[in-house]
């Protein structure tokens, strides 16, 4: 009993941490500001810039820029981009009357004067482009008004990170040949990553949901490899209520997302490398109880045998070797994924962690019927709509985006998300999707699947694919919104409810199922049993 009840413990902090993710999160684009006039030569639309360096012939690792509203727009092809050596004005804030700087790329510090007169500056000097090193690493909107005479100006003007710019001024200060190459390539409209996230998002919940067809003879074993072998008539005496499962309450449900909203805002104001770092562990703990139980019991459910063989260990006593041999390679996995989670391919890693944490809280933690899946699923809808759109006319920025893009964390992000790397986008970054807009669709799904399985259901007559097709049209919408909004952060639970649960509602209302499934299994044991265990 102590053993399931740490577990449905387990379960609830798996549940807790991934409605922080809630949100799709992407870049936010930099062409929604309205702020500048509408004035011919001062309503350039802004460009994210490449920025090559080469350091005495020496290649330097590219960064990004931003255009101005003003000033000549820069090409989209490498090869016809403006590549020139760099020099510094005379003065470095190009604020007056500069030396000669013909045929070069001009290199300036923000401040003392207006973006369009350091322009004005550097362009009656001779330069071919002018850079701004900006006075703090994020980037800055330079923008123009009705009284810039901007109109005359005719070369592009990048504003480029204080880091960057720190370094660049070095090399030139050093004597150093510095040369830059500007061009602004084109984000694609879609990118094919997006396919390969909605094939794990959707595999995911049908590989949780048909899990029950591998795994039903060893449902109980799968969970106690790690414990002292028990007398075999004992075993099958068990009641259902000492199984690990977690039978969610309308009142708990309401009680979760409370308590996320709260959290979440905590994360929002006080957001650290360190408690980034939390996140990571326990994230970590629950990726090796996922893999675990999954390679277990796939090994289990191949090899009924590989599972008898044991060892004695200290306070375990009687231990599966299968058990133990997967548990050091799971934790091996996991520390090695958290050491090198910041290079190129942790993503990898990541989602392997993830898929298989998710598995198996749709394993553990279940809906009962369709009343506890409406209260469930309509407070996380208006969750995940408040904390994205509403909450910028309260904290001045969205507190969902700015939390997944990990603000104030040191450069450590949540790992409470699937991402992937965008393979056709020149700028790089990740397509991304939170657990709980996997996990809460999924629980639904998974009640679906075995409501059809209980009441012998053919496919085309039962709810769980009409679900699944659901499901992945809301994530269809969730990227189409994506990109018709210019990349804006999508709360994606706004497309994903209305296209499972309300899919759920209708198709009932049409079979006259909906009374039995919203009362579904309210008169069970085994629903009480786990309702006695929520409270």
């Amino acid at each position: 009993m102590a053993k399931a009840m740490a577990s449905r413990f387990g379960t609830l902090i798996c549940l807790f941490l991934i409605a922080l993710s809630f949100a799709s999160a992407d870049d936010v684009s930099l062409d929604d500001d309205d702020s500048s006039p509408n004035i011919p030569g001062c309503n350039n639309k802004l460009q994210l810039v490449k920025v090559k360096n080469w350091v005495d012939n020496v290649e330097g690792e590219s960064f990004s820029g931003l255009t101005a509203r003003f000033g000549l727009s820069l090409p989209t092809d490498a090869a016809k981009g403006l590549k020139l050596p760099a020099a510094l004005s005379s003065p470095l804030n190009s604020c007056s009357a500069s030396s000669k700087l013909s045929g070069s790329i001009a290199l300036s510090v923000r401040g003392d004067c207006a973006f369009t007169t350091k322009a004005e500056v550097a362009q009656s000097a001779g330069a071919a482009a002018l850079v701004v090193i900006n006075d703090e690493e994020d980037l800055y909107k330079m923008v123009c008004s009705e009284n810039d005479t901007s109109l005359n100006i005719s070369i592009p003007v990048v504003l480029i990170p204080k880091s960057r710019g720190d370094a660049l001024n070095k090399s030139l200060v050093e004597q150093q040949r510095v040369e830059l190459l500007l061009y602004a390539p084109n984000r694609p409209v879609v990118d094919y990553s997006v396919i390969f996230l909605w094939i794990m998002a959707v595999g995911t919940i049908i590989a949780a949901a048909l899990w029950s067809l591998l795994t039903s003879e060893r449902t109980d074993e799968r969970y106690n490899e790690l414990s002292p072998k028990e007398n075999s008539n004992v075993e099958a005496a068990k009641d259902d209520s000492e199984k690990e499962v977690l039978d969610i309450t309308a009142k708990g449900a309401i009680v979760f997302v409370i308590t996320a909203s709260t959290f979440l805002v905590l994360l929002y104001f006080f957001m650290s490398s360190w408690f980034v770092w939390l996140l990571v562990v326990l994230f970590c703990i629950g990726g090796i109880e996922g893999m675990h139980n999954i390679i277990v019991t796939l090994v289990l459910s191949k090899c009924r045998n590989c599972g008898r063989k044991t060892v004695n260990l200290p306070i375990l006593d009687e231990v599966s070797v299968l058990s133990l041999v997967v548990l050091l390679f799971c934790v091996a996995f996991a520390v090695a994924w958290a050491v090198h989670r910041r290079t190129s391919y942790s993503w990898v890693g990541q989602d392997i962690l993830g898929i298989c944490l998710m598995i198996t809280v749709l394993q553990m933690a279940r809906l009962p019927n369709i009343k506890v899946a409406s209260v469930l699923l309509c407070c996380a809808f208006v969750y995940d709509i408040f904390w994205v759109f509403v909450s910028p006319l309260i904290f001045h920025e969205s507190v969902m985006i700015a939390v997944a893009r990990g603000d104030n964390s040191g450069g450590e992000s949540i790992p409470m998300l699937l991402r992937i790397p965008r393979l056709f986008d020149p700028w790089g970054g990740y397509d991304m999707i939170g657990f709980g807009d996997i996990l809460f669709p999924g629980l639904l799904i998974c009640f679906a699947f075995r409501y059809d399985k209980e009441h012998k259901k053919g496919l085309l007559k039962g709810y769980f694919l009409w679900l699944i097709i659901g499901y992945g049209f809301g994530l269809f919408l969730t990227y189409l919104g994506l990109y018709l909004m210019d990349g804006h952060g999508q709360p994606a639970l706004l497309y994903l409810v209305p296209c499972t649960l309300g899919l759920t509602v209708i198709l009932a209302l049409v079979r006259g199922d909906l009374k039995e499934l919203w009362d579904y299994g309210s008169e069970s044991p085994s629903d009480l049993n786990g309702t006695a265990g929520e409270a």
